[in-house]
């Protein structure tokens, strides 16, 4: 599963929010899952523990967007349209572009 979520921020100011909100982003995870985040350049790997079953998702961090990459167990196939939303959601709120106009 991919989703894109756009932002206004640049490349440097996206990533740093992303870096400084890891721990907001595991909080949304159910109850008695665990995430081990790495980045490596842009890219922020997590491995994550839920309901039993190991997903891997990878947040590439770019200019104008952050393309969240996230690969579901069989088991966990009919979660896909929550988790989507919910990546949306998150992820908009992460990156809005609070600065004054």
């Amino acid at each position: 599963m991919s989703v894109d979520v756009p932002h206004n921020l640049g490349l440097a100011e996206a990533r740093r929010r992303i870096e400084g909100g890891t721990g907001q982003l595991v909080n949304r995870l159910p109850a008695g899952a665990t995430a081990t985040p790495a980045w490596i350049g842009n890219r922020l790997q997590l491995d994550i523990t839920a309901l039993g079953q190991e997903l891997k998702a990878n947040l590439d961090v770019q200019e104008k967007l952050v393309r969240v990459e996230v690969v579901l167990p069989p088991a966990l196939a009919f979660l896909r349209p929550l988790i989507e939303t919910g990546i949306r959601r998150t992820g908009a709120e992460l990156l809005e572009d609070r600065r004054p106009r």
